[in-house]
């Protein structure tokens, strides 16, 4: 019997993409750029198979410092998050930014100032700080810093 043929560790670079589906593009996009912080593509940045989605307002790409892009997938008939948002994603439990660990009481003060809500913590661990909150469509988020 022959072994299963596999990827060698390091054929995978690195994350290209993260694909999230949302009801409210306008509320996504403000949360994501304007509360998170992050890029919002725009003009010349837009990959060109893209472009006509964007322009849509079907679709809105973001980058995080790190390169990683955040495409959002405007879905105006998604059902509406569980009441209870700890079963609304069953497969994908959380989106996990990194801050530097001088900057994370100041991320928890605008998730609060922004009266967003906030799922667990601030919580401190043996790893570090985190704090967990929902986009607006109920993806749990987290805000997390390395210990001090």
């Amino acid at each position: 019997m022959t072994t299963p043929s596999t990827l060698a560790p390091g054929n995978l670079r690195r994350v290209h993409h993260i694909a999230l589906n949302v009801k409210d593009m306008q509320a996504s996009r403000h949360f994501y750029s304007h509360i998170l912080g992050l890029h919002e593509l725009t003009g010349d940045e837009i990959p060109s198979t893209l472009l006509d989605l964007v322009a849509q307002g079907k679709v809105a790409n973001f980058v995080t410092p790190d390169g990683t892009v955040l495409d959002l997938f405007w879905e105006p008939e998604l059902t509406p998050p569980d009441p209870d948002p700890e079963r609304s994603f069953t497969r994908a439990y959380h989106l996990a930014f990194d801050i530097d660990p001088q900057l994370f009481d100041r991320a928890v003060e605008v998730l609060k100032d922004n009266q967003i809500a906030i799922a667990h913590g601030p919580v401190s661990r043996p790893t570090g700080r985190g704090v967990y909150c929902y986009d607006p469509d109920g993806f749990m988020v987290e805000i997390r810093c390395d210990p001090v």
